[in-house]
């Protein structure tokens, strides 16, 4: 039967033989040639088998997952006795040990009914030999952390006292590798991870104006920004929505010659519409109820600058005449006002709608679009820039650790994962889904299981929307609006997949779809693409 749990350990230290000191001697020398836990812990247990018969040493660490007891570390144990030996918190005599940071001494564990017997089978054992076992918590910070226990063929009580003596102090040798090794691989990380943000940091050396990335599709809508900077034409840029719309706009202005003037950025979208003029142009006091003083608009605030319209698509027929009026003449007239007032204003608009629709349905003027669309720049969605999404993820977490006080980390198969999603929200998107990782995972290095979930939620809402969309345009969220799919379109899908080789973004192009909304309808037709 179980014949000893204590709290506190032996009260006196048996007398050291040469056997022990030679042990302790011995793990001295070993510790300090490596402490690498396979090797330090896996020379100590094969120390204690050897020189002091105490065997099938093994130290038991809760799984960091589960929280289940397994064999980490064994010396004398095949696979199968290892992968055995798994015990929840409590339960057994190795569960107990640990969970009451107590030491066990069983002299014969044929006898002892809470031995649960899962490495040694009792069957097994010779009949004429008794198996005793003892085990000692490992202790950090007066805490439990594991178990190291033997399983010597002793009888004496003073092999016992022994056993134990030496078990107490080569756990406490254990618990301080076991902590060491913890504090380099955190620092291992750590440096790989600043090792990683320096190369990013150096490799944003050469981005221009804050934006990110090295695909060949963002260099080329880069290369052309910086060609449409050196000229005073009007820019009309045209992308999906979170593409970076007013980060081209910004480094247009900042890379022309009037980077020492104002830039200023107004959403058409985002404003009422009956407020729209007066933010443009400006008001005078008392032309409108609320009006209590004379305001200066946007295109007054710009002057010998940059105005940035972006969603112009958003804003009304009738606005559209007034800000034609202006680019041609060059003045304003505030609501209310009489006086027409001078303005020298560069323009750059954006939008994700398609204009050329929207003239030809009569919600855009065409001399309007003439005037806006001088020089047109596209600008790529993040799935056509897929080399630039690890480069995008590594550079949001970072900022985020630091906004946060974090240190996230994410491994490989995590930015994997990132590079391999559809990304209909784009760099806003991904941005977003990065801030939440290192807001509300609650471990340094986000797991694959992570990713995966946080995916399926953005797949489960883009999903919804797009649905919805069949039926409703959504404003903001899409580049066209989607409509329900037919039968007929089938045949029309299939030659365009067959003309572009297979490629979706030259099919999507060529049926005037978004890739998104291609890929929804080979979903609904059941078309393998």
């Amino acid at each position: 039967m179980l014949t000893d749990i204590l709290d506190d350990g032996l009260d006196e230290h048996p007398v050291v033989s040469k056997d022990v000191a030679e042990v302790f001697l011995i793990a001295a020398d070993l510790i300090g040639k490596t402490l690498e836990p396979e090797q330090a812990i896996g020379g100590i247990l094969q120390l204690l088998a050897d020189r002091l018969q105490l065997d099938k040493g093994r130290v038991v660490l809760p799984d960091r997952e589960s929280g289940i007891l397994r064999i980490c570390y064994a010396h004398g144990l095949s696979k199968q006795e290892r992968a055995r030996g798994n015990y929840a918190l409590g339960e057994g005599v190795t569960g107990r040990v640990m969970a009451e940071a107590s030491i066990a001494l069983v002299p014969d564990i044929r006898k002892e009914p809470e031995y649960l017997a899962r490495v040694f089978s009792r069957t097994r054992l010779p009949d004429n030999t008794d198996i005793a076992f003892i085990a000692v918590p490992i202790m950090q910070d007066e805490r439990p952390i594991g178990v190291l226990a033997v399983n010597p063929v002793h009888t004496k009580q003073t092999d016992f006292d022994v056993g134990l003596y030496v078990l107490q102090v080569l756990a406490s040798i254990i618990g301080q590798i076991l902590r060491i090794n913890s504090l380099v691989k955190e620092r291992t990380r750590e440096l790989i991870h600043e090792n990683r943000a320096l190369k990013i940091a150096r490799d944003l050396d050469g981005a221009s104006y804050g934006i990110l990335g090295k695909s060949q599709a963002l260099l080329q809508a880069q290369q052309n920004a910086l060609r449409a900077a050196s000229s005073q034409a009007t820019v009309m840029l045209v992308g999906e929505s979170g593409t970076g719309k007013e980060k081209f706009a910004r480094m247009i202005h900042f890379a022309g010659i009037r980077r020492d003037q104002t830039f200023v950025c107004i959403n058409c979208a985002a404003i009422p519409e009956n407020l729209l003029e007066s933010e443009l142009f400006g008001h005078e006091k008392g032309s409108f109820t609320g009006a209590t003083h004379t305001r200066t608009g946007k295109f007054e605030q710009a002057s010998g600058g940059t105005l940035f319209l972006d969603e112009i698509g958003d804003m009304n027929i009738d606005l559209q005449a007034k800000l034609l009026r202006t680019l041609q003449d060059k003045k304003i007239q505030r609501v209310g006002g009489r006086d027409e007032i001078s303005v020298d204003v560069r323009i750059i608009t954006a939008t994700h709608k398609n204009l050329q629709d929207l003239v030809n349905s009569g919600k855009f003027r065409l001399d309007l679009y003439y005037r806006l669309n001088v020089i047109r720049i596209g600008l790529p969605p993040l799935r056509e820039r897929k080399g630039d999404i690890r480069l995008l993820a590594i550079y949001f977490v970072n900022r985020e650790n630091q906004r946060n006080g974090r240190n996230i980390n994410l491994p490989e198969e995590a930015l994997a994962l990132l590079e391999e999603y559809d990304w209909p929200g784009n760099i806003r998107q991904l941005e977003n889904v990065i801030e939440r990782l290192v807001v509300m995972t609650d471990k340094n290095t986000v797991t694959t299981q992570d990713i995966e979930q946080i995916l399926t939620e953005e797949a489960r809402v883009d999903s919804m929307t797009e649905h919805l969309s069949q039926f409703k345009y959504l404003p903001g969220l899409y580049g066209r609006p989607y409509s329900r799919v037919r039968e007929h379109e089938r045949e029309g899908i299939m030659k365009a997949l067959q003309q572009s080789g297979g490629n979706k973004t030259q099919a999507a192009k060529q049926l005037g779809l978004t890739v998104r909304q291609l890929h929804y309808r080979l979903t609904k037709l059941d078309i393998e693409g």
